[in-house]
């Protein structure tokens, strides 16, 4: 039997990188998957190639930072499906500047996608999950979340905080049979990625014990297993994979 059989997945950010990755995994392993993306045009694109694979897929355009296209997203998979049973908060973006050049604008906006996001699309979840079958909430958090990274003040508090909140989501959900875990990836071959300059590359793998990037398979791969039946007994953790870049 499929390891996602039947189970009504949700995964924000999934129109390409590891989210797609994911609903590609999700998609394979029997869930029906609602891909939750800003950019509609890409979301549409993946949804439907993943369809062809037999799989129930389907795309919802929705803005995490903002509260009232969240509530929109999960009033029709409420009206659609009735129910949630897994959630991938993995939509995220990148504003990188030094403190010194860091202006207010750019740390609130990261703050309310990777962040603020990640709350409200929880708190809708959450609600809608049986009590009984219980569910699955998985956070992206990211490596730098251990280590800090030059220029990523907004980028790295986001990412920390997701690890405090599923924490805290953990303890406050576990009564109600609602596993809580995050992912901290580590340098993945993504479209963030693409334009890092060689000699940036070489020395961020100078870095990872392993000696490569990592693929969003893998990172999928570690999603899939979390909301797995197999992570039973798994929550408020935080996966590295990060091919040894945190020890």
């Amino acid at each position: 039997m499929e390891r996602l059989q039947d189970k009504i997945t949700v995964i924000t950010g999934a129109a390409r990188g590891i989210g797609r990755a994911t609903a590609e995994k999700f998609a394979a392993e029997g869930a029906t998957v609602i891909i939750a993306d800003f950019d509609e045009k890409t979301g549409l694109a993946t949804a439907s190639e993943i369809a062809e694979s037999g799989a129930n897929v389907d795309f919802v355009k929705v803005d995490v930072s903002d509260e009232s296209s969240v509530g929109n997203l999960f009033g029709m998979i409420e009206q659609n499906y009735g129910r949630v049973d897994v959630l991938v908060n993995n939509a995220g973006i990148l504003m990188d500047s030094t403190l010194k050049k860091l202006d207010s604008e750019k740390f609130d906006k990261v703050i309310s996608v990777n962040l603020k996001g990640v709350f409200m699309c929880t708190q809708a979840a959450a609600a809608l999950m049986d009590p009984e079958k219980g569910g699955v909430i998985l956070n992206a958090s990211s490596v730098v979340a251990h280590t800090g990274n030059f220029g990523q003040t907004n980028y790295v508090a986001t990412k920390s905080g997701v690890i405090g909140m599923t924490k805290v989501w953990a303890r406050e959900l576990g009564r109600k049979n609602i596993r809580v875990n995050a992912v901290a990836p580590g340098f993945i071959k993504t479209d963030m990625t693409e334009g890092i300059p060689d000699k940036v590359m070489d020395m961020m793998l100078q870095r990872v014990p392993l000696g490569r990037m990592g693929e969003s398979t893998e990172v999928a791969n570690a999603y899939l297993f979390l909301a797995s039946d197999e992570a039973s007994y798994i929550t408020g953790a935080t996966i590295n994979v990060d091919g040894g870049t945190v020890t």
